[in-house]
């Protein structure tokens, strides 16, 4: 679904990342690690062609994203749900307008759609929260909100970069139960994380593939995790 082939990403002369190769296969589960500022988000966005390689390749869908036009790219983003780290909204939307925006901008009939996002709303617990602003959300509701409207679209791949950071860990566990049961719906699901212990609790509950950024160059974490 997104590949890496000998992928790298260079900013201002610097090397960020180098010769990267990376496989998502439909319905995969993979952790990616690292300490800050090893360049996970920087991979997260090659994966979701905010950024595109500076050396290698990044095949989307089975296209190279560097020949892709823009509506291809469109195209091929609606398949891809992003968690960002910042989980920013726009605060004068409540929280089924914000979830609802791809749907919007896509051009759908959100109307048509409420009951989907009455269930989405439901399914990560916020039905009660729906109309409430941004603002008056809890770090943990934000985060639930942020996965909703990453998934409003039915994506085939989830990357999620640090959902848990800030974040209790009964709150942090509650995200994780969603994304690994998205994964057992068959999405593929990529997430950048520091947290080890999150790691294990998630490894007891899906077969995950965790991956780890050292000196520019992914590498296969070991069975210690």
């Amino acid at each position: 679904m997104i590949e890496l082939a000998h992928a790298a990403f260079a900013y201002g002369g610097s090397e960020i990342l180098t010769d990267v190769n990376l496989r998502l296969a439909p319905g995969s589960f993979h952790f990616l690690t690292g300490p800050s500022g090893s360049g996970k988000t920087t991979l997260l966005r090659l994966c979701f062609m905010e950024l595109l390689p500076t050396a290698g390749h990044v095949m989307i869908f089975g296209q190279d994203a560097r020949s892709m036009t823009r509506d291809r790219v469109a195209a091929a983003r609606r398949r891809i749900g992003v968690v960002h780290q910042d989980c920013q909204f726009l605060d004068h939307l409540s929280v089924a307008e914000n979830i609802s925006l791809p749907l919007d901008v896509s051009g759908r009939d959100i109307e048509a759609e409420r009951g989907n996002l009455d269930e989405l709303l439901a399914w990560v617990g916020l039905a009660s929260r729906a109309h409430a602003l941004p603002p008056q959300l809890s770090g943990g509701e934000r985060q639930r909100a942020a996965l909703a409207r990453a998934v409003i679209m039915s994506p085939e791949v989830i990357i999620a970069d640090e959902p848990t950071g800030n974040i209790d860990w009964d709150m942090a566990q509650r995200l994780l139960r969603l994304l690994v049961e998205l994964n057992r719906m068959g999405k593929t699901v990529l997430i950048a994380t520091h947290d080890l212990n999150l790691i294990r609790s998630a490894k007891a509950q899906v077969q995950a593939r965790v991956l780890r950024l050292h000196r520019r160059h992914l590498q296969l974490a070991g069975a210690d995790l």
